[in-house]
């Protein structure tokens, strides 16, 4: 453990420092992309989505997407994700949505059905007050 203060402590470089981000930038969604909503019920985040972007399709994953949000508020949920798999494009990703500090559905979970599924997590960012995102990915090997 250091006896360094904090104030003393070297600053993330600007380009690694992502707390001035948007929830929009943080999670890579950009005007060109196209992304899917299943499950996702949070009315800020499909407010400001909508106004990011107009390639969105809603209720179901399109094949091809470069990035698919599924909401998972249960274990049971997760039995998507080897189906998502299969529609998002071979550099494209799955955020799923859960509840944080729950016991019902826990972050290895999570990255457990996504092995499951063929897909390894790569980054994780505060969705909300009560929701973790943690994207999964297909391995650059089999990309």
């Amino acid at each position: 453990m250091s006896n360094v203060p904090k104030a003393a402590k070297k600053a993330r470089p600007p380009e690694r420092d992502y707390s001035h981000r948007s929830l929009l930038d943080k999670l890579g969604v950009t005007a060109e992309l196209s992304v899917s909503l299943v499950g996702i019920r949070d009315a800020d985040f499909l407010k400001e989505i909508s106004g990011r972007t107009k390639n969105i399709v809603r209720g179901r994953a399109a094949t091809g997407s470069a990035l698919v949000f599924l909401g998972a508020e249960s274990l049971s949920d997760l039995f998507d994700l080897r189906a998502l798999r299969d529609t998002i494009a071979k550099n494209g990703g799955v955020w799923v949505v859960y509840p944080k500090g729950q016991k019902h559905i826990r972050e290895i979970d999570v990255i457990n059905a996504g092995k499951s599924a063929g897909l390894v997590d790569n980054k994780v960012a505060r969705f909300s007050e009560t929701h973790t995102a943690l994207r999964l990915v297909i391995p650059l090997a089999n990309r």
